[in-house]
């Protein structure tokens, strides 16, 4: 056994068993101990970040880490997009990076780098495996940091020479630390102060977003207190039979008219929101002039239970309303967004599960599915756009036996796009649908909200996509998905419906 069967071995013992992998020379150990360890699953991908995308999605449905094999500070440099998302969606998962031998470092080959520099800003742990008797103990302690509060990436940097050495040691199965417990007392004084105030609403985010908590959040609801997400989270339950939180909004002056009031803000696994960007003359903070904030627990605490507890304090009723399941009628009209929502809606097979990179596509076509059949939706927590494709793909992987949709944009989609080769080459049961209007439309709404004027020749030179127009079925085709173009609602709708009908790799392009 040398140091990479070390490693693989141990992380398979602590519950990981899915490697997205991006590998070069220094990990061709890893790469070949990959054959001794039959339960480790191997998933290459072209790109790191959507290697690094896919372990987000992987962790975000199957509560527990993957990891990526990712080579040099170089190759982690190409993924850090997606492991931003990650941390801000709080997902466990581990990075492997490989590293030059220890003892050729001294010598600054052109891959050298800071590798710890690089992964230090989105990694809760880091560190390096200076020898083979380090790797296995070390790996086992990068898989129980990665749960961390609540939950984020952990990187164990792997020097070529600790994994082809010989070891007799692997890590340790380590359990991770229990998270925070809210008492009775605390939530019995949070829910004196709702009912001491004239408007409180309850903002939610991380795990209360799943289909225990908002349970929770819903006999809340019943109680007459408001309760909201977080503008993004990682994964919300929703659909028919769930309760419907809403959810605060994206600009902020459009947040702060809808909690005009509020005079008490309970968070619960989230803190004070802020606006996505400075804008000149308006506030950063989103919380109304006089409303005051309350913690009832931070992210590194069991929401869910404090939620439940908050329930019981203020009376609530042990089942709540739900929304009934309501599919739209058969969409007729121009193709935009609701339209192609509704489509969407009277489709999506139960339990679902929708990776949403939809950016200006995407609020209508979440609206137009509140009351579709149950489903998971998964968002892009960090607002770093390119995970719509690699966050289905890890989806894919962790839940093989749940349809996974997903929605892009169709310049999010340009960042990672070789992730329709994964799934093409690993015959996942994904559709992705690409709304192509060509061009940057969030930037020319931000362009103008930033009080930046109306684009000139110049600026609208990078605001557009149409010159040369991306032909998406011939680019999706040969990425080995098969492939077809939509240019009326109504093609759309049959397309999608044969999808839904169909196992396996599907791609539609909705011209808008």
């Amino acid at each position: 056994m040398n140091g990479a069967d070390a490693l693989i071995t141990t992380l398979a013992d602590n519950g990981v068993t899915a490697c997205f992998a991006n590998p070069g020379t220094s990990e061709m150990q890893f790469v070949s101990a990959l054959d001794r360890e039959p339960r480790m699953r191997s998933v290459l991908c072209l790109f790191e970040g959507v290697a690094t995308g896919a372990a987000d999605g992987y962790g975000r449905m199957a509560g527990k880490p993957a990891c990526t094999l990712l080579h040099l500070g170089a190759g982690y440099a190409n993924g850090g997009a997606n492991l931003h998302n990650a941390r801000r969606a709080g997902t466990p998962l581990v990075n492997v990076i490989g590293d030059h031998a220890t003892y050729h470092r001294q010598y600054d080959a052109p891959l050298n780098s800071d590798i710890a520099g690089w992964a230090a800003p989105n990694s809760l742990w880091v560190k390096s495996a200076e020898s083979a008797d380090t790797v296995g103990p070390l790996a086992a302690e990068a898989v129980r940091a990665s749960f961390g509060a609540p939950g984020g990436c952990a990187s164990l940097i792997l020097p070529a020479d600790s994994a082809w050495t010989e070891t007799a040691v692997t890590g340790p199965v380590l359990t991770p630390a229990p998270r925070v417990q809210v008492t009775a007392d605390a939530a019995a004084a949070i829910a004196a102060r709702i009912k001491a105030a004239k408007k409180p609403v309850i903002l939610m985010g991380g795990s209360t977003c799943r289909d225990t908590g908002v349970r929770q959040a819903g006999r809340i609801a019943a109680t007459g207190v408001r309760v909201l997400t977080d503008t993004f989270v990682a994964r919300l339950a929703r659909g028919a039979g769930r309760f419907a939180p809403d959810k605060m909004m994206y600009f902020g002056e459009m947040a702060l008219a809808d909690l005009e009031g509020v005079d008490l803000m309970v968070l619960v696994e989230t803190t004070e929101p802020v606006a996505f960007f400075a804008y000149p003359d308006r506030p950063s903070l989103l919380t109304p002039e006089g409303c005051a904030t309350v913690s009832l627990c931070g992210r590194e605490a069991d929401g869910v239970g404090a939620l439940q507890a908050l329930a019981d304090a203020l009376g609530a009723p042990e089942a709540a309303p739900v929304e009934a399941l309501e599919l739209p009628a058969m969409p007729i009209g121009a193709q935009n967004p609701y339209t192609l929502g509704a489509s969407i809606a009277r489709h999506m097979p139960d339990n679902a599960i929708v990776s949403d990179d939809a950016v200006t596509a995407g609020l209508p076509i979440f609206q137009s599915t509140k009351t579709a059949r149950p489903h998971d939706w998964l968002m892009l927590t960090g607002g770093a756009i390119g995970q719509g494709i690699p966050l289905a793909i890890g989806a894919a992987v962790a839940c093989p036996d749940r349809k996974v949709l997903s929605l892009n944009g169709d310049g999010a989609a340009m960042y990672t796009v070789q992730g329709l080769w994964t799934i093409a080459r690993e015959q996942l049961d994904v559709c992705v649908v690409v709304f192509a209007n060509h061009a940057y439309r969030i930037l020319n709404i931000e362009m103008g909200r930033t009080g930046a004027g109306n684009p000139g020749p110049a600026a609208k030179k990078l605001l557009d996509l149409g010159d040369p127009r991306i032909d998406w079925v011939s680019l999706a085709g040969g990425l080995g998905l098969p492939a077809e173009r939509c240019s009326t609602v109504e093609e759309f709708d049959a397309a999608f419906e044969r999808a839904m009908n169909q196992t396996g790799p599907r791609f539609i392009e909705a011209a808008l």
